[in-house]
């Protein structure tokens, strides 16, 4: 059903229309539609073409005018109303005065959309996006994407280019520490969570900002992990893995913008890939919202072999339905001469500043261009206390304990018991600025809580910083200098660890190891590290290594030797008090892991829903798909995550009575001493199908507290939604046969049974 939005107009906000020469309109009576309709009428081509335009922002908006180059251009094409948007223009001040200078000097005062990448906060940062996804707490993942637009909204921006909902199954690839990793059921579903944490219940309240689901599509299936890279895959995989979190994002969570990719999709980039954007997303999907480039990517096409220029680049993208270039210049350069040259129709034109205007028009910014411009209340949203105490909650969800065996004490590590004391290793501990993690534009070095400083709260410790990660503090465009050669710390750390009952390492990747352009071949702990934790095994075996990292890794000797292990990726601002407050017991670990460890980069990509082959199980001789020096499993699988406690699944049910409604159930107990939480999960395996399917598939999570001795019956429903799957045109099937279904702690372990679906 189509949204009808109806705005009231105040004495103040009508002048102001008035004074930016808007058509004079009831306000009470025409629908946004109708208001787009009647402005677009008055819009002249290149007025048009100036809405599908976006600037980085070139300038101090409180400073001087630009007076020669490049910038002077840009200032004026501002004047003129040939820009639609901004991007990295921040504070209530500076994007008054841009927003300003359009609105008044401009001939209709279209009013510009402020566009950062606000991918998980803006000042407090919450976790990386795929430390959040390990939550598997939608609420809580739907809170932190709604403190992010709080405080982002503050300094003026009102459309973040996030989330990311791209799937990805290789850790080699810098972005998953985007993402939510490798399933697309479990994406889906925080797909929706962000956006309707970033665009609220009302866009054009002033503290809400619009959501952009990216990157359209396949970016995270790039060749060998590498980033920008090649995609090839097949229609089963893209219609059943890459596009159902964009569908859910478009149809569930009524998602504002989509950003394309980089990437190629069967030879066509994404930029310029009519099927994805026009007959997909916009025809199939009824997507109402726009679409933009991402950077610089209708100029992409020129390197791709796709076009011969900038040009041909614009008339591509243009027909394809790609709404806003992002940084290439190429609209506004060449696509007043496309529509005159009869290459590309005005009505395409059109389209896409409809679609642009509509979004402005919901954001509230007709009504009142200056909305996000209040300086006392960018004051008052910064590093809110509110917003730490949220911050600190995700980051507790988002830590999973891989690992947690008795050591030479015969007994389990963890927790610790409050005031035991331990020795800590490792520079990352006493790191403020590395797990803020990547993709922290607008934040500020050293503001996060370092693991020492959380620690302080609950025992005294010694501390020997072992060994450096990385041999300097990059800029954010910079790449990480790892030290690989210096080790003169080892030995203070070693005398430290031989006379100590208990080591904590914290070890892992600099905070820019991970993101964008930031691929890996080596997932292993970068640098001198690996020698390091062996040197301290050497003489002490009761390590805790707390993990801080943008993306699984591969850490065989250490899942091996070491008895327990923490997986915190990079948790934002509260990073050393949600440690230590899991170390220490103050809360129970709950995360669950969203993308599969392998046990070697050799294995990636790797994912638990991958397909059968001919060959899957082990034969006498070696003609079976293996490798010939590494088992097939990972490391620590997909789902899978301890707790303190221990929870015990029976009394599993199949009733598909109803086969509308095939019910499944499981008694959980929680048989331990602490209370705890726990994600109950469920796999389906459709065993002959006309298009092969997953051995396994993740349909249905319950994430749920449990006291000490506690049992709740756990019930999920399963309807066509979830049996179903999309055949290789794309056409949604239910087919009748036998299903095989687990209920679980995770991937690997749970009870099963069977039904047939009749």
């Amino acid at each position: 059903m189509k949204k009808i939005f109806y705005l009231t107009m105040g004495m103040g906000a009508a002048l102001l229309l008035a004074s930016i020469s808007l058509p004079k309109q009831d306000a009470a009576k025409d629908s946004i539609d109708q208001k787009v309709e009647t402005l677009l009428a008055k819009m002249t081509l290149e007025e048009k073409v100036g809405q599908m335009n976006q600037y980085n922002g070139f300038y101090d908006a409180t400073g001087p005018a630009p007076s020669e180059g490049n910038a002077k251009n840009k200032f004026e094409h501002l004047k003129k109303g040939w820009v639609g948007s901004v991007l990295n223009v921040r504070g209530a001040k500076e994007v008054r005065e841009l927003q300003k200078m359009v609105v008044e000097e401009s001939r209709l005062g279209i009013p510009l959309i402020f566009g950062l990448d606000v991918i998980h906060g803006h000042k407090t940062l919450a976790p990386i996006p795929l430390g959040e996804a390990a939550s598997w707490d939608l609420e809580a993942i739907r809170k932190s994407a709604r403190m992010a637009a709080v405080e982002a909204s503050a300094v003026g921006i009102n459309w973040t280019f996030g989330p990311m909902v791209d799937i990805s199954r290789d850790a080699r690839w810098g972005r998953v520490m985007e993402g939510a990793g490798e399933d697309p059921y479990l994406g889906a579903k925080i797909g929706v969570a962000r956006v309707k944490g970033f665009q609220g219940d009302d866009l054009a309240a002033n503290n809400t900002i619009a959501a952009c689901a990216k990157h359209f599509a396949g970016y995270g299936f790039a060749e060998a992990g590498r980033d920008y890279n090649t995609v090839d895959v097949g229609t089963s995989t893209l219609y059943n893995v890459i596009l159902p979190p964009f569908k859910a994002a478009v149809q569930q969570g009524d998602v504002k913008t989509v950003m394309n990719a980089f990437n190629i999709l069967n030879g066509i980039p994404a930029t310029g890939n009519a099927f994805l954007q026009r007959e997909i997303l916009k025809e199939k999907w009824g997507f109402d919202g726009f679409v933009v480039s991402d950077w610089g990517s209708i100029m992409e096409m020129i390197p791709h072999g796709f076009a011969a220029d900038l040009k041909e680049a614009a008339m591509h993208a243009a027909n394809a339905g790609s709404d806003m270039d992002m940084e290439s210049y190429g609209y506004l350069k060449h696509l007043v001469d496309l529509v005159k040259e009869g290459k590309v129709t005005e009505d395409k034109i059109d389209d896409a500043v409809r679609r642009i205007l509509k979004v402005k028009y919901e954001l509230g910014l007709f009504n009142n261009p200056y909305l996000y411009c209040d300086e006392a209340r960018e004051k008052e949203m910064l590093y809110h206390a509110d917003h730490y105490e949220d911050a600190l909650d995700m980051a507790r969800k988002s830590i999973v304990l891989l690992k947690n065996n008795p050591a030479s004490n015969k007994s389990k590590l963890l927790p610790f018991e409050k005031g035991k004391k331990i020795a800590v290793i490792g520079a990352l501990a006493d790191d403020k600025t590395s797990p803020l993690g990547s993709w922290r534009i607008g934040s500020d070095d050293g503001t996060a809580v370092s693991v020492l400083e959380g620690l302080k709260e609950y025992t005294d410790f010694t501390y020997a910083k072992g060994a450096n990660v990385a041999l300097g503090a990059p800029e954010f465009q910079q790449q990480v200098d790892i030290n690989t050669t210096d080790k003169s710390g080892f030995g203070e750390a070693v005398a430290l660890a031989k006379k100590s009952e208990t080591v904590v390492m914290v070890l892992g990747e600099h905070g820019f190891m991970s993101g964008e352009g930031r691929s890996r071949t080596d997932i292993g702990l970068p640098g001198v590290q690996q020698e390091l934790l062996e040197a301290v095994y050497a003489v002490n075996k009761n390590i805790v290594l707390v993990l801080m990292n943008g993306r699984p890794l591969a850490l065989p000797w250490a899942a091996e030797h070491v008895p327990a292990i923490v997986e915190t990726w990079h948790l934002g601002t509260q990073s050393g008090h949600a440690i230590a407050q899991v170390l220490f017991g103050d809360y129970n670990p709950s995360g669950k892991l969203p993308m599969s460890f392998p046990r070697s980069v050799g294995q990636c990509p790797i994912y638990y829903n991958h397909y059968s082959t001919g060959r899957p199980d082990e034969e006498a001789f070696v003609f079976w798909s293996h490798y010939i020096d590494e088992s097939n499993d990972p490391m620590y699988a997909f789902g899978h995550g301890l707790s303190y406690t221990d929870f015990e699944y029976s009394d599993f049910k199949i009733d598909d009575t109803n086969p509308a409604e095939i019910k499944v159930s499981v008694v959980v107990k929680n048989k331990g001493k602490v209370a705890g939480e726990e994600v109950s999960q469920l796999y389906i395996h459709d065993k002959v199908a006309s298009v092969a399917r997953p051995v396994k598939e993740l349909k249905g999570f319950e994430k749920y507290s449990l006291e000490s001795q506690e049992s709740k019956i756990i019930t999920f429903t399963l309807t066509e939604a979830e049996l179903g799957f999309y055949d290789n045109q794309g056409k949604f099937i239910v087919e009748p046969g036998m299903f095989d279904i687990m209920v679980g702690t995770s991937s690997i372990k749970g009870l099963s049974g069977s039904f047939e679906l009749k």
